[in-house]
């Protein structure tokens, strides 16, 4: 019995041994790859982005996915009349006082169309609309915007009530800061009442009651959303310098209908300096917002 425990006891031992020396069935990692989850999300960053520009090298984007220029017009009800170019001596390109290199400044209320079209710059879909918009803005509201409301942006074919997303800040001190997303106005207001004889008006935005502007800081703007138009009903979030405001929308349920050429508009009734547009074609998570906010020389990392 010895012996033949012990011949035993060396066959496993061999066993063993030649497990050791076998090759893993889980290969290495790949030379140069990362399971950096930062770099995971700059890398998902870079597929989702549809629009940039930095206002580094002129107004029109660096980069893309439809038309690069920027367009002027006397109105948005005038739009057969834009010509490219910022065509109002009031909104500048000024060199070296954007978060990241240069940026649009605009020294007196704008009350003309500066815009780019929205057609493949911006993801939309009338079934299931899904995208991000992110900015930097520099001013004090108290003090910098003339009376009434003002959007920094407005992505929409018609107005703010009808099918768009937009933010504005309120039209009186102290102002606050508002998101606000609503499908085709004979959807959700029939009857075209103002905002202020419509509950449901105030109910759908997101405000943000002390917004932390200033004329010494940037503040990052982002706005996401998702499934706009679907079935399923579409969802909004608004953020602040990388942070989630806690209040969100969910079940937006309108249509979102465009009949003519959408266009993504700036500096509606806007006084102050405007910098990094950049468009998405989904929501960004939370965590890919954080990195967004953080990147060090701004979006044109995330393009050649």
């Amino acid at each position: 019995m010895t012996g033949r425990r012990s011949v035993l006891l060396l066959d496993a031992a061999l066993v063993v041994l030649l497990a050791s020396c076998a090759p893993s069935s889980e290969a290495p990692p790949a030379s140069g790859s990362s399971a950096d989850p930062v770099e995971a999300r700059r890398t998902s960053l870079r597929d989702a982005l549809s629009f940039h520009a930095s206002f580094d090298h002129g107004p029109d984007a660096d980069f893309s996915r439809g038309d690069r220029a920027i367009y002027t017009a006397p109105s948005y009800g005038d739009l057969e009349k834009a010509e490219p170019g910022i065509g109002k001596p009031d909104v500048q390109l000024v060199d070296g006082v954007g978060r990241f290199g240069g940026a649009l400044d605009f020294t007196a209320k704008n009350e003309r169309a500066i815009f780019y079209y929205a057609d493949e710059n911006v993801a939309y879909d009338p079934e299931d609309w899904s995208g991000t918009i992110s900015f930097w803005l520099k001013l004090d509201p108290a003090v910098d915007l003339e009376p009434g409301f003002c959007d920094p942006i407005q992505i929409t074919d018609s107005r703010y009530n009808d099918a768009a997303v937009w933010v504005d800040f309120t039209k009186e001190n102290p102002r606050q800061f508002r998101l606000g997303v609503f499908g085709d106005l004979h959807a959700w207001n029939p009857e075209e009442l103002s905002p202020d004889e419509f509950p449901f008006f105030a109910e759908r935005l997101i405000v943000a009651a002390t917004p932390p502007f200033s004329r010494d800081t940037w503040t990052h703007v982002v706005v996401t959303y998702s499934g706009l138009g679907s079935d399923a009903g579409g969802h909004a979030s608004l953020y602040l310098n990388g942070a989630a405001l806690p209040e969100t929308r969910d079940g937006i349920d309108e249509t979102f209908s465009w009949d003519s050429p959408g266009t993504v508009r700036l500096g509606v009734s806007y006084v102050g300096l405007y910098d990094e547009i950049a468009l998405f074609d989904r929501a960004l998570t939370s965590d890919e917002v954080a990195t967004l906010h953080a990147l060090e020389n701004g979006v044109a990392e995330l393009h050649p």
